[in-house]
């Protein structure tokens, strides 16, 4: 990965207390995985920033390569990998999201 992507990388990541990478925008998600993780935090009222990741081909591989995870979406949360659309339903499923955004001080519906 080039040092421009990682950098613009980074800046989202460091720049938004809630970042998702993903196929599409929040209002209009390209696959059914990114639609999943983007309804689940508006579910909760989440503010985050979505990544569109079919604007820019380096930034689609540069985003696997930083997190070392093969698959789009991904979701940060403070910084923080927390994983992809499997692991962000699952942790929505069983109340442990809740708890993570809680524990960063991140505004959602309880």
């Amino acid at each position: 990965m080039d040092q421009q992507i990682n950098n613009l990388i980074s800046k989202e990541i460091e720049g938004n207390d809630v970042c998702l990478f993903m196929k599409g925008t929040p209002d209009a998600p390209q696959c059914g995985f990114s639609m999943a993780v983007t309804n689940i935090l508006k579910i909760l009222e989440v503010n985050f920033k979505g990544i569109n990741v079919l604007e820019n081909g380096n930034l689609r591989q540069g985003i696997k390569e930083y997190s070392d995870w093969p698959t789009i979406p991904q979701l940060y949360i403070k910084k923080e990998f927390v994983g992809g659309c499997d692991i962000v339903k699952e942790m929505y499923e069983n109340g442990e999201l809740k708890k993570v955004l809680e524990s960063k001080g991140i505004n959602f519906k309880k």
